[in-house]
């Protein structure tokens, strides 16, 4: 089993976490990210630079990660992209992405975007903290077990 990161987005917490479930379970870890990153030291851990560019971490996840693994993403439409292909998604908040939600999750995407570009709304996420952590360990927890089970 693999799980691959998005891991210019991922927040440091969560990355923490799934090298402990990794050297747990047993499964590798591949960080994917389009600068230079501080990769764990630990054997399962690997790290992939790709050349900077639009969307060349998105793409090389899309291209590389096959069914039965799990990819952890905030970008839902890489998520999308991952969905159709078969791959399982989640962002680092404990959110499965799946064929059900796809759909509002973008419309919902679309239209903020839409309100940040007229400058009706601003700001991000809310802090990534305790509750955002179990959150998300539940979640990878419960997706990896039924991932194992195939």
């Amino acid at each position: 089993m693999r799980i691959w990161i998005d891991a210019d987005a991922c927040p440091k917490q969560a990355k923490d976490l799934i090298v402990k479930f990794a050297l747990k379970r047993k499964f590798e870890v591949v960080m994917v990210a389009g600068q230079a990153q501080i990769k764990p030291a630990f054997a399962c851990v690997r790290l992939i630079v790709v050349p900077s560019g639009p969307d060349a971490a998105d793409d090389y996840l899309v291209e590389n990660a096959v069914p039965g693994e799990l990819v952890i993403c905030s970008d839902i439409p890489l998520a999308d992209r991952l969905i159709k292909k078969g791959v399982a998604a989640l962002d680092p908040r404990g959110r499965e992405f799946d064929e059900r939600n796809m759909g509002d999750r973008l419309a919902v995407r679309n239209l903020f975007t839409d309100l940040r570009e007229q400058g009706q709304v601003s700001g991000g996420q809310a802090p990534y903290g305790e509750k955002e952590k179990q959150e998300f360990a539940n979640a990878l927890d419960r997706i990896i077990t039924r991932l194992a089970k195939g």
